[in-house]
């Protein structure tokens, strides 16, 4: 029997893996379930932190490098986009005793900034330090996919923003990337999502019922 506890999952993986899509199937099936769960993502999921994202987005379609962010400027609004949903939103949430569905999380920094970016680790983890206030995800699914099926959604998206324009390489590495921090880690769970079909999405509720003792 379910036993109303805290729960932080968190989806990561780079654009067209289906986290987003995968993230709304997991509230909804919840949802009919009775379970008292949010849906929220990163960067964003409050007011301010919104803003925070809306500004992140506009940088990358500036022409030139004079127009945008150095890196450390960047890192440092996405860890500032953290605080904000971290103090309003998500640990309010899981002192409620509710579970917290997070689309992207602490790995997408470790991914798309220091891997993909080259900005120190030790920048990233001093700040975290005074941010995260000890929470940690509970569950993190990797969703891993194809170069080709990637492509093929974000190719089919009505509408773009910074993480669908990318090189194929990029995202290459920042996919490699997820699956280091997921290496022999009871935690994570790698999910190849290649094929458009349900049973993605059935595994993963299947994994999540096992975990929540939900019947």
């Amino acid at each position: 029997m379910f036993k109303k506890k805290p729960f932080l999952i968190v989806f990561e993986g780079v654009e067209g893996c289906g986290k987003s899509y995968q993230c709304k199937k997991l509230y909804k099936s919840l949802k009919k379930k009775g379970i008292s769960s949010i849906l929220t993502r990163e960067p964003g999921g409050t007011h301010s932190a919104e803003q925070i994202r809306k500004v992140l987005l506009k940088d990358y379609f500036y022409k030139g490098k004079k127009g945008k962010f150095d890196k450390y400027t960047d890192t440092l609004l996405y860890l500032a986009a953290r605080n904000e949903h971290i103090i309003n939103k998500i640990k309010p949430s899981l002192k409620k005793k509710k579970i917290v569905i997070c689309d992207r999380f602490i790995d997408s920094t470790l991914a798309y900034q220091v891997y993909g970016k080259k900005v120190k680790k030790s920048f990233i983890d001093y700040i975290h330090k005074f941010v995260l206030q000890n929470i940690k995800p509970n569950l993190t699914f990797i969703l891993k996919v194809s170069p080709k099926s990637s492509k093929k959604r974000l190719k089919n998206r009505r509408t773009k923003n910074r993480y669908d324009n990318f090189t194929q390489s990029f995202y290459s590495k920042v996919q490699n990337s997820f699956l280091k921090l997921a290496k022999n880690k009871k935690n994570y769970i790698v999910i190849n999502s290649s094929n458009n079909d349900n049973l993605v999405e059935k595994k993963i509720f299947e994994i999540i019922s096992k975990r929540l003792n939900l019947k």
